[in-house]
């Protein structure tokens, strides 16, 4: 039953009581268009079984299941975000084959960037077979909802949200208006058919999801997947999860297969790292709840101009400059005339203050052309007075360091031998 009528701009979705000829918000002439607000169903009470848990499809990926806490939800929304060419495609490609691994029915792919003929190379290319897939080579959403309606399929896939449109609004695929009345027409079919989707979205150059920022606020769950061209890990990391944890953080190498799981990161990210090399050390990061280790690089050189370089890659260079000051005033190491380089191996970008005891022993060390003992891992927060403070999970990140054979460490003074026989090298300034 149609209620009340409202009107809304098709440029920036601004909403508005009654017509008028120019929008407020973004200032466009002639885009205030008419649409009527549905009363919802009536409300039926429903006895909730609270104790009941969530039942869930695990894709056979275990490092997509711990992201997705334990698998996905029947009925739920997903957005999976990533730059182009960073693997979204085949991921959700190998998370569909996973379920039809486990005999769950049909998988219905909404081709809305490349025809089936392509998806099906890249099913071959992948060493998966295309049965129980159904191709639906459209973009409209109305033909897209009607297929899930009449199919019920245990998975959908939209590839990707920017190229769908719907007939109800009259502007352009990828719209923020279409990117957001396709996604809620997508959410109440997901909820009414218990047919969980995924959708595939873009990101813009800052990292951000293509469309509006409440995109994010619809969908059930918010997965970015990162990495970068040059090195072939990547990281599936969630943002936001009704259903789950957040921030969990699953790991992936791209090889010839598609994208296989890295276990045990810490020992891919330290695989080719020398034991005694002046400059490097090593430190663990906590991204979500997971601990990663890590090898810090640092190299001193006599500079050979006025004013000395300072250069990094994945650690925050202003960071690395107020760390340089401290080492200059409280430590009276003499970083003047040093170009110093800072670099996290293997790609990796990392913000946690745990790095930076290990950063300014780097420095140190490079400096003076001595390594640390063998073994050796550094892990505490440096202040302005340099001081060293204690860091979150220290218990986490040291347990994680001693599961791959370090034993001496680096942290806060008076910080007690909370993990056995290990050599604490306690340091208070």
């Amino acid at each position: 039953m149609t209620g009340k009528l409202l009107y809304y701009c098709t440029h920036c979705d601004a909403q508005y009581l009654k017509w008028q000829g120019q929008c407020a918000e973004c200032n466009k002439w002639g885009t205030i268009k008419e649409f009527a607000v549905e009363n919802g169903p009536l409300i039926a009470p429903v006895a909730l079984n609270l104790g009941e848990g969530i039942f869930r499809l695990q894709v056979g990926l275990l490092e997509v299941d711990n992201v997705l806490g334990g698998g996905i939800v029947p009925g739920s929304l997903v957005l999976l975000a990533g730059d182009p060419g960073i693997g979204k495609s085949t991921l959700v490609l190998q998370i569909a084959a996973g379920i039809l691994s486990r005999g769950k029915g049909e998988i219905l792919y909404v081709c809305g960037e490349e025809s089936p003929a392509q998806i099906g190379l890249r099913l071959g290319r992948l060493k998966l077979g295309p049965e129980n897939f159904s191709f639906l080579a459209t973009t409209n959403l109305g033909s897209i909802i009607g297929a899930i309606q009449n199919r019920k399929p245990c998975l959908v896939i939209v590839d990707s949200i920017q190229t769908i449109s719907s007939d109800k609004n009259d502007s352009e695929a990828g719209s923020i208006t279409q990117i957001k009345l396709s996604t809620s027409e997508l959410l109440q079919i997901a909820k009414q058919t218990q047919s969980p989707i995924i959708i595939i979205g873009h990101v813009t150059k800052d990292g951000a999801v293509a469309g509006p920022r409440s995109l994010e606020h619809l969908v059930d769950v918010v997965l970015y997947l990162e990495g970068d061209d040059i090195h072939a890990y990547r990281l599936l990391r969630s943002v936001k999860n009704r259903f789950g944890p957040t921030n969990q953080v699953g790991v992936f190498s791209m090889g010839e297969n598609g994208l296989e799981e890295v276990r045990n990161p810490s020992e891919l990210f330290l695989s080719q790292r020398p034991e005694t090399l002046p400059g490097s050390v090593v430190s663990v990061i906590m991204d979500g709840s997971r601990p990663f280790l890590v090898e810090i690089q640092a190299l001193t050189n006599k500079t050979s101009f006025g004013y000395p370089k300072r250069a990094v890659s994945g650690f925050d260079l202003s960071r690395l400059e107020l760390l340089l000051a401290v080492l200059q005033r409280r430590a009276g190491l003499r970083l003047e005339n040093q170009d110093v380089f800072l670099n996290i191996v293997g790609g990796l970008r990392a913000k946690d203050p745990a790095l930076d005891l290990a950063a300014a022993l780097a420095v140190a060390s490079s400096l003076a052309n001595i390594s640390l003992p063998e073994k050796s891992v550094a892990l505490g927060e440096i202040g302005l007075g340099g001081e060293v403070r204690l860091v979150a999970h220290l218990e986490t990140r040291m347990r994680e360091a001693r599961r791959l054979g370090f034993t001496n460490f680096f942290v806060p003074e008076k910080i007690k031998d909370i993990q056995g026989a290990l050599r604490i090298l306690g340091i208070e300034k």
